[in-house]
């Protein structure tokens, strides 16, 4: 079944036929068409675009891999680039999302089939009062369920902040240590990679508020507004997560510091304890004489001194918390 709906005057009509009958509900200003496209060829985007009118440019580029997230503005409709993101196991997953908006038409093309749009459809149906503002209505649900995901991926990425902060000044394993600095890596990664598509969120919701085509009703600006809070919420949030695994890592790499320079004072210690007796037994080792030289006190002598040095320096170094 095809990706289609139809409203007329906020009323759903038909759904599921083909995008050949597109053109022909289009004809009618009190109807409302909406169509996906999921990985199309070019040869169906220059159908597409003979159709409704779209712009060249548009259309390259929506065939163009790795677009900004933007939006242009042309005579006849407003074209859109955003992305919607995921979390899964290793770097974030990003899907691109093209959408042609024109005064009684919205056309969604997906890069693959990654994201749902089945659930932008049921969150049409669940605001379905508010149909009657037309191609407004739909492009609302759209960009709602995509800075929503945003939110959520941003709440994810904050508990896994959180968890990493109180690993942080914890006694681990060299291996638990090594996997800490792996996973701050991989989230810094992901928070840059989340910021590049969130930002531009910003510019391309508040132009769709601006825009010369008026496609955005009375009746539907404060639902926009609302969209534009939770961009701006998400932006915020991203950028204070990347600011702060900067400052975990930096403190990760100075506790290291410190145990490296803890672990130099030990080993400095103790080969300063072992440094001392060795010297004493090295000296009257030598082949010459010495106090006590076959003597019975001479021997305890010697074992008292080196005896004696190694529980001296051991409590000096004791103290000063060297040991």
């Amino acid at each position: 079944m095809s990706h289609t709906r139809l409203y007329r005057d906020g009323v759903l009509k038909a759904e599921g036929f083909p995008i050949a009958d597109v053109s022909d509900h289009i004809a009618d200003p009190a109807a409302t068409v909406w169509f996906d496209l999921c990985a199309p060829t070019h040869e169906q985007l220059t159908v597409i675009s003979e159709e409704l009118g779209l712009h060249e440019l548009a259309v390259e580029d929506v065939l163009s891999e790795h677009q900004r997230p933007k939006i242009d503005t042309y005579q006849s409709h407003l074209f859109l680039t955003a992305y919607h993101a995921r979390l899964r196991e290793g770097p974030l997953e990003l899907t691109e999302v093209s959408i042609f908006v024109t005064k009684n038409a919205l056309v969604t093309v997906r890069e693959n089939d990654h994201f749902d749009i089945g659930e932008v459809v049921r969150r049409w149906d669940q605001a379905k009062e508010h149909a009657a503002s037309g191609v407004a209505f739909l492009l609302h649900g759209l960009l709602d369920y995509i800075v929503d995901d945003h939110f959520a991926l941003v709440e994810c990425l904050d508990d896994e902040v959180e968890a990493l902060e109180d690993q942080l000044f914890t006694d681990q394993p060299t291996a638990n240590r090594h996997e800490l600095q792996r996973r701050l890596f991989e989230l810094r990664k992901n928070l840059v990679t989340l910021r590049r598509v969130v930002l531009p969120m910003r510019e391309l919701v508040s132009g769709v508020i601006r825009c010369d085509l008026r496609i955005v009703r009375p009746e539907m600006a404060p639902y926009y507004q609302d969209v534009y809070d939770h961009v701006l919420r998400v932006s915020e949030w991203t950028e204070s997560l990347r600011e702060l695994v900067g400052n975990i890592r930096e403190t990760h790499l100075t506790l290291q510091g410190y145990r490296l320079n803890d672990i130099m004072k030990r080993v400095t210690s103790w080969a300063a304890i072992i440094a001392v007796p060795t010297m004493i037994t090295g000296f009257y080792g030598q082949n010459v004489p010495y106090p006590g030289e076959g003597q019975p006190w001479g021997f305890w002598v010697s074992t008292i001194a080196v005896m004696g040095t190694c529980v001296l320096l051991y409590q000096i170094f004791k103290r000063r918390d060297w040991l």
